[in-house]
């Protein structure tokens, strides 16, 4: 095992093109494949574009603000040190534990999806078979090295920009007419979209979307996790974040505008994926098993991002010092291993619950996760307003800094307020609610852990 000394970073080997393409195979999960029609069902087809543009709007002021702390600190596990140092100590573990749990939370279900999408193929065998064949695979990427994690991550997160980039021409060539589309004696056009009304379920629809579409945005933070790994991180890291926009736009409103253009509004969220739909309505053979084959390799994308932040979390707390030591410890190739192994139990806890105790603990759980990113996100806003300050009043110049957030302070004024306004506007979804109940008392009692921690540690030194 490598020394105990508190360092800021891990090995540096992951070039540019890893890092942009983990961005986004981060953010491109299943909730895009799968979910997306019935979040045109809930805000209906105009609607749900406006959630996904201010969404995109919102991840890229708060990967601005990221940007500047990154490039100043390129440290592991980059908002929860950034928090510690920036707001509070207690913040800084508070960070650490949500996102940490957001990850492992979402390895449980990954694992568990993987299962039934290979049990379609071979139904003699058991979902827990193949769930724990693909563990073991993305256990398996995440150990050796992190060049080994990085180039699977860039492959598995090709797959599904291809897959996407051809269902936005396709769809774009059906909707013109290019295309013939079952159901459709002429051209779509754009009639769906207003067919029902502009807003056929009321404006309201918009708003108590939008932790949804927070959700589907979540991961573009990973760009910060890779920064104490990344090779020159100065180049690297401005250049993934300022493509991170249009990469949404592209990829997300891109593919809702297809779908809600060519799948009507009162047909929208049912029964099967938009994008399987769509593809077996223009007649292409093996519609089903093409687009399954891709939703298995975000799935698996997932869990090998999930894994990975999910372990640079626990390593950087035990880094910090906030939590004991041992999980920084590392293998002669760099990686932590025990916080690995800690976190793919977290992820085989959570699948288990899914599965004995899915009203309750499991519930609570995925309540928790859904708002966590959003109180990270906002974390990193206030992390960027106080920095900027601390760096003026060090004698600092703003022209100093290798990569300024623009229109400061307003981009992180707007990042931390539209964050916490989609956390408070869920109150007025009843289907929601229930991740405030779950999620301001779960805050509150990591402030409480990391108050009788440190009492404790206190004492002893």
């Amino acid at each position: 095992m490598a020394n105990k000394e508190k360092v800021e970073h891990l090995e540096r080997k992951m070039e540019a093109r890893h890092i942009q393409m983990i961005s986004l195979g981060g953010v491109i999960g299943t909730g895009l494949f799968l979910s997306s029609g019935y979040t045109i069902k809930q805000a209906g087809p105009i609607g749900t574009i406006i959630a996904y543009f201010f969404g995109a709007i919102l991840v890229y002021a708060v990967m601005l603000c990221l940007g500047e702390l990154s490039v100043a600190m390129p440290y592991t596990g980059s908002f929860h040190v950034y928090a510690k140092n920036l707001l509070s100590p207690a913040t800084g573990f508070t960070v650490a534990i949500l996102y940490w749990l957001t990850w492992t939370i979402a390895l449980g279900s990954e694992f568990t999806a993987s299962g039934i999408i290979m049990q379609k193929w071979f139904p003699g065998v058991p979902v827990w078979v193949w769930s724990l064949v693909f563990m073991t695979l993305i256990f398996l990427s995440n150990y050796f090295s992190v060049k080994v994690f990085a180039e699977s991550e860039f492959w598995f997160a090709a797959i599904k920009v291809a897959a996407i980039v051809a269902f936005i021409i396709l769809g774009s060539l059906a909707i013109i007419g290019l295309i013939p589309m079952k159901g459709y004696q002429q051209a779509p056009g754009l009639a769906n979209l207003t067919k029902n009304g502009w807003f056929p379920t009321g404006f309201g629809g918009v708003f108590t979307t939008m932790l949804t579409v927070n959700f589907a945005f979540s991961g573009t933070e990973l760009i910060g996790i890779t920064a104490g790994e990344a090779k020159n991180p100065e180049k690297t890291l401005p250049k993934a974040i300022h493509t991170t926009l249009w990469r949404l736009i592209i990829f997300f409103i891109g593919s809702i505008f297809v779908m809600a253009c060519l799948i009507p509004y009162k047909q929208a969220g049912v029964t099967e994926s938009p994008f399987v739909h769509i593809f077996k309505q223009m007649g292409i053979p093996y519609a089903s098993d093409i687009m399954n084959f891709v939703v298995l390799t975000a799935i698996i994308s997932a869990g090998n991002s999930g894994l990975y932040a999910s372990t640079r979390m626990l390593w950087s707390l035990g880094n910090e010092g906030t939590i004991p030591v041992t999980f920084a410890k590392t293998n002669k190739r760099g990686i932590p291993a025990i916080s690995l192994v800690v976190s793919m139990l977290g992820g085989i806890f959570s699948l288990l619950t899914s599965v004995y105790a899915a009203d309750t603990i499991y519930l609570v759980l995925v309540s928790i996760s859904g708002l966590a990113v959003v109180f990270v996100w906002m974390a990193i806003a206030l992390c960027q307003i106080s920095f900027r300050k601390k760096w003026l009043a060090e004698g600092h110049s703003v022209s100093e800094l290798k990569f300024k957030t623009p229109w400061y302070p307003f981009t992180p004024w707007f990042a931390f307020i539209a964050s916490l306004a989609s956390c408070l506007l869920i109150w007025f979804d009843p289907s929601q609610r229930v991740a405030l109940y779950a999620t301001v008392p779960f805050v509150g009692l990591c402030y409480l852990a990391h108050y009788f921690y440190a009492k404790k540690k206190q004492a002893k030194a």
